[in-house]
């Protein structure tokens, strides 16, 4: 029976944040990676309050559909709970997170999604992405609108479409059940890592055969080395047969500390206004106005029309100066060529070759010799009627010159 035989978390501030607002969770048979938005005011308190509440599901369940449905409304109660904490502190306005969370229960596993952190499976040495990002490029990319290349640098790359917080009492949560299988590496991640970290390099170091703690350090390493402007979260899940486990739970990021902010409890109570929008300092952020979206999908179409447009148009320009060029350069060549052959009733050295394109001409005469056709034998006057190839003028020259000595003989 394949279960859990290691596990490992890791969370780093990163090179640039102020503060960490990841959280982690690797337990006993629940694992969760949540990313809090928000600006400094309740990035880090939105990840604490949901992991803290997703941490109560970590327990033993009857079947991988429990496991499923227990997930699922964990982040409900994460998100009602982070609704209340808005209430009860108007300054949290604003605040939610991500959340990435997976139950192993025997051979299976279930998977509650939201947000843009993921969930990644190793298995056989090849990596794959497990979750979708619930981000706007993500649609444009589902819809075909733009390339994953075009969404790695798309201006709104970081615009989530859903989270966990304060604006919709029931968000629309992914929710899965898989096998999984001895050998299985699993890994929930914040997009402190893949935003840094290429999926080539993941499965590397997910598949370089060091322990648990070992790879989540690994790769949390690596995302400072490529500069880490965001904070990075890390949890690893190993799966073997029968293997008798002996890591505790751990919690990393803002959820291993204690709970800080603002105001006491109640204080705003009456002033509190519902949340419609979420405006956050840090980068990443939701924008639920589907208004908003429609319209960049209206602005989206209409830039890869006019790129489209533009790469047809510079495409043409190219195969036209191409032909241009090559048309050219081939009269050029041509004009290195010389033959003897017939223009009236004398001799002629002709520049260019004897094939014309069309109504172009690629030869013409060069030089009218003295030679008439009719004072050449028989054999030589066939010849040049049939035109003699010369590689330069100086051998037409010399075939005439051979011709003329014939006639003397």
């Amino acid at each position: 029976m394949a279960t859990v035989s290691h596990s490992a978390a890791a969370s780093h501030v990163g090179k640039i944040r102020s503060n960490n607002q990841d959280s982690g969770y690797a337990g006993r048979s629940l694992f969760v990676v949540a990313d809090g938005m928000g600006g400094h005011a309740g990035g880090d308190v939105a990840s604490s309050i949901a992991t803290k509440r997703i941490i109560e599901a970590d327990k033993p369940y009857a079947s991988a559909q429990d496991a499923e449905f227990a997930l699922q409304a964990a982040l409900i109660g994460a998100n009602a709970q982070l609704a209340e904490t808005v209430f009860e502190h108007a300054e949290l306005t604003g605040m939610g997170t991500t959340v990435s969370a997976i139950v192993v229960l025997e051979n299976e596993v279930a998977i509650a999604h939201i947000g843009d952190s993921r969930i990644y499976l190793l298995r056989e040495r090849e990596l794959s992405q497990i979750t979708i990002d619930h981000t706007f490029v993500q649609r444009l990319v589902d819809s075909g609108r733009i390339t994953e290349a075009e969404a790695m640098v798309h201006p709104r790359r970081s615009v989530l479409m859903r989270v966990l917080g304060d604006v919709e009492a029931s968000p629309e949560i992914d929710t899965s059940i898989m096998a999984t299988i001895a050998g299985d590496r699993w890994l929930l991640c914040s997009d402190g890592l893949t935003g840094v970290v290429s999926h080539t390099a993941i499965a590397s170091a997910l598949a370089s055969g060091a322990n648990a703690q070992d790879v989540a350090d690994l790769l949390v390493k690596e995302s400072l080395d490529g500069g880490a402007p965001d904070n990075v979260t890390v949890v690893i899940v190993d799966i073997e047969d029968d293997v008798a486990r002996t890591d505790s739970p751990v919690v990393v990021g803002s959820a291993a500390n204690p709970l800080a902010f603002g105001e006491e409890p109640g204080r705003n109570r009456a002033l509190r206004i519902p949340a419609l929008r979420l405006h956050p300092v840090r980068e990443t952020h939701f924008e639920p106005d589907s208004q908003d979206y429609l319209s960049e999908l209206i602005e989206e179409d209409a830039r890869r029309a006019r790129r489209r447009k533009a790469t047809w148009l510079i495409g043409v320009i190219l195969l036209v100066l191409s032909i241009v060029t090559t048309t050219v350069l081939g009269y050029q060549w041509t004009q290195t060529r010389y033959f003897v052959g017939v223009d009236g009733s004398n001799v002629v050295i002709y520049q260019g070759v004897q094939q014309d394109i069309g109504p172009i001409k690629l030869s013409s005469v060069y030089e009218t010799t003295d030679l008439l056709l009719d004072d050449l034998r028989v054999y030589d006057r066939q010849q040049v009627e049939q035109t003699i190839n010369a590689g330069s003028l100086a051998d037409a020259v010399d075939i005439v010159e051979r011709l003329k000595g014939a006639i003397v003989e």
